[in-house]
């Protein structure tokens, strides 16, 4: 009998990228909202992620926290669900280039802050033009991040090149536009969509 599967989020943070590999992994599971503020913040929560922050995933007795490495269980533990390549190289580059360079240059960006002039060296990501021209490069080598194939890689970094095109907080590339229309129809996309903006509304009342 399969352990059962339980992700702990929020329908407005990073805890729609988990659920989005959720989805394309097929296995059953069940979410459990946790609203910022006190309760992200309690105890309880707390004894899931010290971080106090989502997502979080339970598998049986192992947590899971970061939706990366969220992304890279989910493939491991289930690769009946082909979302690892056999190509490991370019998989484990691109899926946490978009949790390590790529995230840390959107969110300085939109935060207005600027790495100081000769300093771009202490910081993992050089600048926000540096790190979107790799992930053009990457892409305009193959139609997903690790190659032919989509993968874990294009959940977890492709989610990040669509709410930047979403939000405005990365520069509209007609490749990273081609990429994420591509990715955004698949059907795990399009179900994990709906189950958190009905979930938006609901909270919302």
């Amino acid at each position: 009998m399969t352990a059962p599967l339980t992700l702990f989020s929020n329908a407005m943070s990073r805890g729609r990228i988990a659920r989005w590999m959720l989805e394309e992994v097929g296995q059953p599971y069940d979410v459990v909202y946790i609203d910022f503020g006190e309760q992200m913040k309690s105890a309880e929560y707390l004894a899931i992620n010290p971080m106090g922050k989502v997502p979080a995933l339970k598998h049986g007795d192992t947590i899971v926290t970061e939706y990366a490495a969220i992304c890279a269980y989910l493939a491991d533990a289930f690769p009946e669900a082909g979302l690892v390549p056999a190509n490991r190289g370019p998989y484990y580059r691109w899926l946490f280039f978009g949790a390590g360079p790529l995230e840390a240059a959107i969110i300085n960006a939109s935060l207005g802050f600027s790495v100081p002039e000769g300093k771009r060296g202490q910081v993992g990501f050089g600048s926000i033009k540096t790190t979107l021209d790799a992930l053009e490069f990457a892409l305009t080598e193959n139609p997903y991040l690790a190659g032919d194939s989509f993968s874990a890689a294009d959940v977890a970094t492709g989610s990040q090149i669509g709410y930047g095109l979403r939000f405005g907080t990365i520069e509209s590339r007609g490749v990273f536009e081609a990429y994420w229309n591509r990715i955004a129809t698949r059907p795990a996309h399009k179900r994990a969509e709906a189950l958190d903006n009905a979930a938006m509304q609901e909270r919302k009342g």
